[in-house]
């Protein structure tokens, strides 16, 4: 009898749990959209400066900015997406020989990516993204300094990362992204770590 019992115990907590999982917070009904905001930190790299220059400036190192996106849901698992990523503004002033040099980068991305998201727990999902951006990088120069551009380049976009339901509209999420290069590899690198928070309606 007490095998019959942890039996049915047993089975009841198994269906229920598969219930609850069934009924995931991540997944978003077909037909309904979302929109969103995040934080991006993305690395940055003035290289073409040369190995003999001398400055305060910072060479490479990372900087914060912003994203919007919005997307729509086509099912349960599928969705599209676009954004657009502003990476912010960026200088670097050296002299080398005695001579001055500088750089301003002004970089920004539009992207539009398919989404593919996998719930592994009731609140908490694993998403893909690939899709194409349309990269800017304007590079503006001073002095002796030897690179600029200012055109636009199409490059595959790809994205990994996690997402965790607050309830059933309010998501946040952590992704690492990948934009590819700009017309010219001055200033902001490919990849990108986004921070962001998305309603669905």
């Amino acid at each position: 009898m007490k095998k019959i019992i942890f039996a049915l115990v047993a089975s009841a907590a198994a269906l229920s749990g598969t219930a609850a999982y069934a009924q995931s917070n991540t997944q978003d009904a077909a037909g309904t959209g979302y929109i969103g905001a995040g934080v991006v930190g993305s690395r940055y790299d003035f290289d073409n400066a040369g190995a003999g220059a001398l400055s305060g400036d910072n060479k490479s190192g990372t900087k914060a900015a912003g994203k919007i996106y919005g997307g729509y849901n086509i099912d349960s698992t599928w969705a599209v997406e676009a954004g657009y990523t502003d990476f912010g503004k960026r200088s670097y002033n050296y002299t080398q020989g005695g001579a001055a040099g500088g750089y301003n980068t002004d970089a920004h991305s539009y992207y539009v990516a398919g989404k593919g998201t996998w719930p592994v727990a009731r609140d908490f999902a694993v998403f893909g993204k690939l899709g194409v951006a349309r990269n800017h990088n304007e590079v503006n120069t001073t002095g002796i300094a030897n690179a600029f551009g200012s055109e636009n380049k199409t490059a595959l976009y790809a994205s990994v990362g996690g997402e965790y339901a607050i309830n059933k509209n309010v998501k946040v999420s952590l992704e690492y992204e990948n934009y590819g290069k700009s017309d010219i590899d001055t200033g902001r690198k490919a990849g990108a770590v986004t921070a962001g928070l998305r309603y669905n309606f």
